[in-house]
Order: C-alpha cells, then structure tokens, then sequence
C-alpha cells in the first residue's frame, strides 16, 4: 500500500520505515502524537498561568458543552467526569430510583450494570444480536415489566443499537431511553446524531475512544432542558452554578476538568479527521474480509449509517486459533467480554432463572468475538500486514 493511493488512506498518516523483518502490529498504541503532546502542554500552562485561576468548570468547560451542542444536533451537553458517572446521572436524571428495573444488554461492559445497582435499581440482561452484537429489541421489550423505568441500549464496537426500534418500544411502554453512545461520537443513523435518539444520552472521552483525551471524561446530551438542568445540578452535588453550599439534592462529583476542556477545545475541528481515519481502516478490513465470510469469518456491517469506529471485532469460531495465529505473527488482539455480564460473578443474582436465563445471541458474541488493531497510531503498512495475517489464517 502506498500512502497516496491506499484505499485505507483518510487522515495523514505516519509512513512505516521499510525493515528487513515482519512488522509487528501492536493491538493499542495510546501514545500521544507529538503535536497533541505539545498542545497538552500549551493548555496545561494556558489554564494554569490564566488570571480567572479555574480548574474545573469553567469558561472552557461552558465553550465545550456548546459546540458539542452544536455539532450533535441538541438543545445542551453537559461535561463529566467519566463515563460512568455520566451513565449514572443520565439514569437518576430520568427518574431511577431504588427497586426499579433498567434493561440493559447483556454482552457489553461492566457499567451497563453497576452503574444501575449504584443507584439501587435493578439491571435486567436482555440478549444481544449475534451478528451485530448490540442489544436485540424484540427480547428486550418482552423484559419490560410494571417495574422497568429504563432502557439502556448500548453501541458496541462498530456498530449503533437499532434506535428506531427500540425508542418505539419504549413509547409504547413509557420507559425513558438512555442511550449509551460512549464509543459512538461522530456516527449517525438516519442522519441523526448516535447519542441524540433517546431521552438522555452520552459520550465518553476515555483515552481509546473515538474522541479519546489524556484523561477520563465525558457529555451528557439531551434536548429536554429540565433532564440537562438536573444532571448539570447532579453533577456538581446538587448545587445550581449559581449559589454555593446550596444542594438542591443529593448529588455527586462529577465535574470537568478545564486543562482537558482547553485540550478537546483546540482539537475539535480535527475530530471528523480522526473518525474518518478510523472509519477508512475498518472499510479496508472489510473489503479484504468479504471473501472469507464462506471460510467462516464474520466481519462487521458495512456502510456508513449507523457505524461507529471504536472497535473493529471479526467473529469466528475458530477465535482462539486466530488469536495465536495473530500473535505468533507479530499481529495484537483482545477478547473484551469472554464472560456476559449476566454469569460474571458480581451481576449472577439478577441473571433471571430458566427461559429468562438463556440468551442465546450473547453467549455466540462472547465466544467468537475478536478484536483486531484500530487506532490512529496504525501506519498503513500495518493495516495491510493485519489483514494479510488474518487472510492466511484462512487460506
């Protein structure tokens, strides 16, 4: 592959140096290029030698929230301090309380369901599709009950949950939808937003993600302005912005950082960059991929509605095969969830005995998934030799 005619090629990338051996092919490289280590820097002294003296919440904070408003399409984003805790004031800000159920998917991570028994509520697993692996509607609503309060579909690796599908469901049943577009930033199904389909949603801005940072963050969007005030309260204790020491209700520490706000700030306008980077990988993968879906490789959905780039997971049968066929050629994988939530020894109680018990899209998910290198460190070289590894493994 050359870096002029690649078909990978979508964003500037590093080119490879020619070694007289295999290039290997690291699953993650987190290491910040130098010019956004540079611009750490220039922010770090830009926040810490400003007169206003804000660390967190402040002026950068307010001009993120706005132009990430802008750029999804809502009426208010609030900024956090991780993920989680952003998944946790969605819930409380769409009124979960103490015994009440929330369905989320049964293949995913650990917060899907920790963060509903933070609260005292309840998590409910429905299954997952075995091909897409994203939280299947039908099971899903046949698990609402007169306790459910919630739902939580999660986008997973490449691919959005069917948003049409299930905000209809829950329509019909009066459940609030907080939609778990964490790994999603920047995708849209439908032409609309992924994180901007359900009552409440959010991004997460963990190192790995699309839009990943040196730190842990997050958004909260919502175009329900009293859902927005609520966690924008939450978030901060329970105060209002306006009137320290005065908590208008329980709250938490969930505040954002401004050196990291300066940061996201001064790199938004390469974000649609970055995505496309990732975006253009996966197309590469899936078009040296195609042939071998007789030979038993899965490889993701195509096309661009409703495909986010955080994860590129093939599925296969022969996972652990491929796996150390991968690793004796230099080439990095990982498996991120062997185990669905519901038989993890932490969330076994609320697995639900017999039929409710047995999700069968979830269990092919955790057996066969496989993820394979996607981050903005890869060369196109690399991206080449992974597929070739991978392509021979099936020969």
């Amino acid at each position: 592959m050359t870096t002029e005619t690649s078909p990978v090629q979508a964003a500037p990338t590093r080119v490879a140096a020619a070694t007289s051996t295999p290039e290997t092919v690291p699953y993650a490289h987190t290491r910040l290029p130098d010019e956004d280590r540079e611009l750490l820097r220039e922010v770090l002294y830009e926040v810490g030698t400003d007169p206003e003296q804000k660390f967190i919440l402040g002026r950068r904070t307010a001009e993120l929230e706005r132009r990430l408003a802008d750029r999804a399409g809502v009426r208010d984003v609030v900024a956090c301090a991780s993920g989680t805790s952003a998944l946790v004031l969605a819930l409380r800000a769409v009124g979960v309380v103490p015994g009440d159920e929330v369905i989320v998917p049964a293949f995913g991570a650990e917060p899907l369901a920790a963060t509903v028994l933070a609260i005292g509520g309840v998590p409910v697993f429905a299954d997952v599709d075995p091909v897409t692996m994203v939280m299947d509607p039908v099971d899903a609503e046949s698990r609402v009950t007169e306790r459910t309060r919630a739902v939580v579909p999660a986008h997973t690796f490449t691919t959005m949950a069917d948003m049409p599908a299930i905000t209809a469901f829950a329509r019909r049943r009066g459940i609030s939808v907080v939609e778990d577009a964490a790994v999603a930033q920047g995708a849209t199904l439908g032409g609309r937003a992924a994180g901007t389909w359900g009552d409440i949603g959010l991004y997460s801005f963990f190192p790995v993600k699309p839009f990943g940072m040196p730190g842990e963050g997050a958004v909260v969007l919502s175009d329900n302005t009293e859902l927005a005030t609520l966690v924008r309260r939450l978030r901060n204790h329970g105060q209002d912005g306006v009137q320290r020491f005065v908590h208008h209700e329980v709250g938490l520490n969930s505040r954002f950082d401004e050196v990291l706000a300066g940061y996201q700030l001064a790199r938004l306008d390469r974000a649609d960059g970055m995505i496309a980077r990732r975006a253009a990988i996966a197309a590469h993968y899936n078009s040296r991929f195609a042939a071998l879906r007789g030979s038993g490789l899965l490889a993701p959905t195509t096309g661009a509605d409703g495909q986010c780039h955080y994860v590129y997971a093939v599925q296969t049968i022969c996972r652990d095969s491929l796996a150390a066929h991968l690793a004796a050629h230099g080439i990095g994988s990982r498996v991120y969830y062997p185990v669905p939530l519901p038989r993890l020894a932490a969330f076994a109680a609320y697995a639900g005995p017999g039929a409710d018990g047995r999700r069968p899209g979830t269990e092919l998910a955790s057996a066969r998934h496989l993820a394979l290198p996607l981050n903005l460190n890869l060369t196109d070289s690399q991206v080449e030799r992974t597929a070739d590894v991978v392509c021979a493994f099936f020969d």
